[in-house]
């Protein structure tokens, strides 16, 4: 048990590690900074919750598994919201921001 306790810790870390990667490509890949944002907000909050879930079954039921459980909770409410904020400030800011992207104001 413990050691399939392990392979599932280490393919959660390791898939949550190839997602910040694909993530961090992304961002290069990308040309305008809305688009770069969604890939930082959609796949940095994937990779932490699978690299911080892997860390959370090695380290077995203790405080450092609640420590990790509100590291995660933390991170799936700043990370959306920090990016939200980004992108609203790109585009009240940016006056050429409808020639990059359709933008719906309200």
């Amino acid at each position: 048990m413990e050691l399939l306790r392990q392979i599932i810790a280490t393919i959660l870390v390791g898939s949550g590690l190839f997602v910040l990667g694909v993530a961090t490509l992304g961002i290069f890949r990308f040309d305008y900074v809305l688009n770069r944002t969604h890939v930082a907000a959609k796949c940095d909050t994937m990779g932490a919750l699978l690299v911080f879930g892997g860390l959370a079954l090695i380290s077995g039921l203790s405080i450092t598994t609640l420590k990790i459980a509100l590291a995660i909770i933390f991170i799936w409410i700043a990370n959306p919201v920090a990016s939200h904020l980004i992108a609203g400030t790109e585009i009240a800011t940016n006056p050429d921001v409808e020639k990059k992207c359709e933008v719906i104001h309200k």
